[in-house]
């Protein structure tokens, strides 16, 4: 593509996605596309001879729109946004364009600096504990998301608790061929991690990768407001500590996936501290709010933490993937992930004077991320951040009153942040028709979870086009769906 061509189509797709944000109100939410529909609408083989761009583009309408759940609509209240902006938008364009490759900082110098620079930004926006910024003895990294965040801090406080020696198959069985015993153990066998039974399944995901075992997880039962009981988290440790075991990581939460509960993060932390277990504290969604001066009381206890995690690109206007990634001692994360052939040396990173970002993650490349959230931060502002932030917390609110008011529907949680769980007195059967009904309508969209072992929707409020006249709009449509439709639902 010649940049004539280049410049004609690019100003045409930046014309279509402004056209797109203006008109997503009007689309149905969820999607009508039934399983297979695209691949029906698509060619059996690939295209032998090159097409005409304007071809691709007219199939964007024609195939791609109808089989779109439309995140960005104003009515997406469905389990946690996915916003974007403007800016952010011309960030990624940017970083596409430039393509670069930044493992290394001698990849591409303002790709490493940029980003430790947006995270200490983000860590002072956020009043996060000094040990998390690059001058201290942590820092952050932009991560593809929370679940990456989790593994990597997993992998981290398994090398620390092994002392590096996590696995010993290989020293076994070389004893073993030259006709010796072995008396080593296997470490990994021996841990234990712990987490809530509310806590998000990337935690159990990480285990079985990090090849502990599922067996060797221990969900720690939430207490009437959904949040890791202590009590059971202290009974436990002692228990596994009692047996020969050794409890070596923890992840607590701050605002949980079902309803955005809080762990008493600085309980936990007392005990972790004392019993030498590295405490990882996931905020994915929640940890925008940290913004906000009067939300950091959920924060309390975080100095405490080994590591910390909040996604941006949930709840602070950069599109996915954004995920910001804090650890208090970055030598033990480098050291548990650093591996280095001869190919990737260099003579500033022998120099000891740059950071490698490959060392901070799983994979070798990555991405220029840190450019969308360079131009959402300078663009917006921490002013009209806060605002924005504040308006869907409001908005909840206003959602909760409203359902406190009714005498169909009662609430399910507490509302913490933007998150409202909710039910209808019918029973659980009644819930689960209403919320297909609901979504069928294509006027909004839920999704929903179980809480004490009810049925129970939630309504997600974080979409960067949702305002007040959107959440009663869906209110109206919840009560009108829910009273015109009793007999059918029931």
């Amino acid at each position: 593509m010649s940049p004539e061509e280049f410049r004609k189509w690019g100003y045409a797709m930046i014309d279509w996605l402004a056209d797109y944000s203006a008109r997503v109100e009007t689309l149905p939410v969820l999607s009508k596309s039934a399983p297979g529909d695209l691949r029906k609408a698509l060619p059996l083989t690939a295209p032998e001879h090159s097409e005409d761009f304007s071809q691709i583009f007219a199939d964007i309408d024609r195939l791609i729109v109808p089989g779109i759940t439309h995140w960005q609509s104003p009515n997406f209240f469905a389990y946690f946004p996915a916003n974007t902006s403007g800016p952010s938008i011309l960030g990624e364009l940017l970083a596409a364009g430039l393509g670069v490759q930044g493992m290394l900082w001698a990849t591409s110098p303002a790709c490493t600096e940029l980003e430790t620079h947006m995270l200490d930004w983000l860590a002072d926006l956020c009043a996060l504990p000094d040990q998390f910024k690059s001058a201290e003895s942590g820092g952050g990294v932009l991560l593809d998301s929370a679940s990456s965040a989790t593994l990597c801090a997993l992998i981290a406080a398994r090398e620390k608790a092994t002392q590096g020696n996590s696995n010993h198959s290989g020293l076994n069985q070389s004893l073993h061929s030259q006709g010796q015993a072995s008396s080593i153990p296997n470490r990994l066998s021996n841990l234990i991690a712990y987490t809530s039974d509310q806590a998000h399944s990337s935690v159990l995901k990480a285990v079985r990768i990090a090849g502990i075992g599922e067996t060797q997880l221990r969900m720690i039962p939430s207490d009437s407001e959904h949040r890791m009981n202590v009590s059971d988290l202290l009974r436990a440790i002692t228990r596994d500590l009692k047996e020969g075991y050794l409890p070596f990581f923890c992840t607590a939460t701050i605002g949980t996936t079902s309803s955005m509960a809080v762990d008493p993060i600085k309980e936990i932390a007392a005990i972790c501290n004392a019993h030498s277990i590295w405490l990882h504290v996931d905020a994915a969604m929640a940890g925008s709010a940290a913004l906000c001066p009067e939300y950091r009381h959920y924060f309390t206890g975080l100095n405490h933490a080994k590591s910390y995690t909040f996604n941006p690109h949930k709840w602070l206007l950069t599109n996915f993937d954004c995920n910001c990634f804090f650890v208090s001692d970055r030598q033990a994360l480098t050291s548990a992930l650093s591996i280095l052939p001869e190919y990737l040396r260099t003579s500033a990173s022998e120099s000891g004077e740059v950071i490698d970002y490959r060392d901070w993650q799983i994979p070798l490349g990555r991405r220029f991320r840190a450019l969308k959230l360079w131009f959402v931060l300078r663009y917006y502002g921490a002013e009209k951040l806060r605002e924005y932030l504040r308006g869907h917390m409001q908005m909840a609110q206003h959602f909760a009153g409203l359902i406190e008011n009714s005498d169909e529907f009662i609430l399910a949680a507490p509302v913490t942040f933007s998150l409202v769980c909710f039910r209808h007195k019918a029973g659980d059967t009644f819930n689960e028709k209403l919320l297909n009904t609901l979504n069928l309508s294509g006027k909004l969209y839920l999704s929903h979870t179980r809480l004490e072992g009810h049925y129970t929707l939630r309504l997600s409020i974080g979409a960067a086009h949702t305002n007040s006249k959107h959440i009663d709009a869906a209110w109206s449509v919840i009560m009108e769906t829910s009273q015109s439709n009793n007999r059918f639902l029931t």
